[in-house]
This record gives C-alpha cells, sequence and structure tokens, in this order.
C-alpha cells in the first residue's frame, strides 16, 4: 500500500520526513497541504487529517502520525532505514533530533519565514537579528562535531542527518552560508550524494514560485 505524506515544499519538517520515505525507496506520495491559505487551521484538516494542525502528517494504512521525528522514528523500526546499527546509536540518533527540533530547526525554519513569507515592513528586525545569533551557536555546534566525521552518528547516515538538514538545502535567505561551515558544507554534499536524493521544492509539492 501507498504510504501517503501530507506536506508542502516550503516546510523544512516536511522535508525531512519526505526525505527519510525517498532515500529508504519507500513506496510513498505527497498530498499538498495548502499552508499560506490556512488549510492546516481549517476544521476538516483538524477532523480528519492531524487534530493539532500540524504538518507533516504520514498516513501508512491505519496508522497516522505527525511530527517529522517520529514519522522518522516509525519508518526506521518499521522498514529498517536510517535508525542507527546499535542501541547505542539509536540513542544518540534521538539525542541529535531533540537537539535539531529545539536548537537548530525550530530556529531556522522561524527565521526563514520571517524573512522570505512576511512582507517587508512586518520583518521583526531586532527578533531577526537575535535568531540569527542562536542559529549561529548551533551552526557552530554541529561544524564542530562534523570536523572528523563523515555522518553525524556512525559510519552511515541516519536519521540524526535528515533530521538536521531539513532547512539547510533551501535556497531563500536565512544567515545560513555553508561556506561559512566547512564541516557542514563537506557534509551536506555527502547528503545530495546519496541515491534519490532531492532538493525540497523537487521531492514536495508547493513553493514560493506558485504564490508568486
Amino acid at each position: 500500500m501507498t504510504m501517503k505524506l501530507y506536506c508542502f515544499g516550503e516546510s523544512g519538517h516536511s522535508y525531512k520526513a519526505a526525505l527519510a520515505l525517498e532515500l529508504a525507496g519507500l513506496d510513498w506520495e505527497p498530498v499538498k497541504v495548502d499552508f499560506f491559505n490556512g488549510e492546516t487551521r481549517s476544521d476538516p484538516y483538524r477532523q480528519d487529517v492531524n487534530e493539532m494542525g500540524e504538518c507533516p502528517v504520514l498516513e501508512d494504512g491505519d496508522i497516522r502520525l505527525s511530527q517529522s521525528g517520529v514519522i522518522q522514528q516509525y519508518l526506521s523500526q518499521t522498514y529498517g532505514h536510517f535508525g542507527g546499527a546499535t542501541n547505542a546509536e539509536e540513542r544518540e540518533v534521538l539525542r541529535w533530533i531533540l537537539w535539531d527540533n529545539h536548537k537548530l530547526s525550530s530556529m531556522a525554519g522561524m527565521t526563514r519565514f520571517l524573512m522570505n513569507f512576511l512582507p517587508k515592513e512586518k520583518q521583526p528586525a531586532e527578533v531577526i537579528g537575535f535568531m540569527q545569533g542562536r542559529l549561529k551557536s548551533a551552526y557552530g555546534i554541529l561544524d564542530a562535531h562534523l570536523s572528523n566525521r563523515t555522518w553525524i552518528v556512525g559510519d552511515a547516515p541516519t536519521n540524526a542527518d535528515l533530521t538536521c538538514c531539513g532547512y539547510l538545502f533551501y535556497p531563500e535567505p536565512f544567515g545560513f552560508d555553508r561556506s561559512d561551515w566547512p564541516a557542514i558544507d563537506r557534509w551536506l554534499k555527502n547528503i545530495e550524494g546519496l541515491p534519490r536524493w532531492k532538493a525540497p521544492y523537487e521531492l514536495m509539492p508547493g513553493s514560493p514560485a506558485d504564490r508568486a
């Protein structure tokens, strides 16, 4: 049975789940969520797809899950990809997923939204500056960790890599320049070199160009 992923191209959290599905070669299809016209806030979405108004949402038969980290863990446990080779690696993968969700992707997603998807006159410069300062610290942590390793955990790509890269392939400016972080840049090239890799707007429906 073909899995469905409710997602939209602009969403880095959706990209994490879509990338896990695609790189694993699983049978799935994207279902476009019209986030920018308020679909996730609508009663039908909250009644029929996700009561929390979240995106992405994975539908696999009778299983329906939200939160990209939970989706990634489910896919690993069910289909055997990207979960880590040992119990210790599994815990380390989870540690990096939680770190990313709190320190990297949450900040990157909000900063990118404020800088690119709000009218110029509504962009809060001081908030953006503060967020970029927090992000610089996170980039430094990730770059240092990757300075002497190919992947974040172990000797192969895991969900730790697929979650931490969630916003770093987007073209919109939000204060991240790969050339400033050599180890991160090398690591992103490693991910780009994986069979079946695609950039966010290639992998999922929806992009800023659709609203231009």
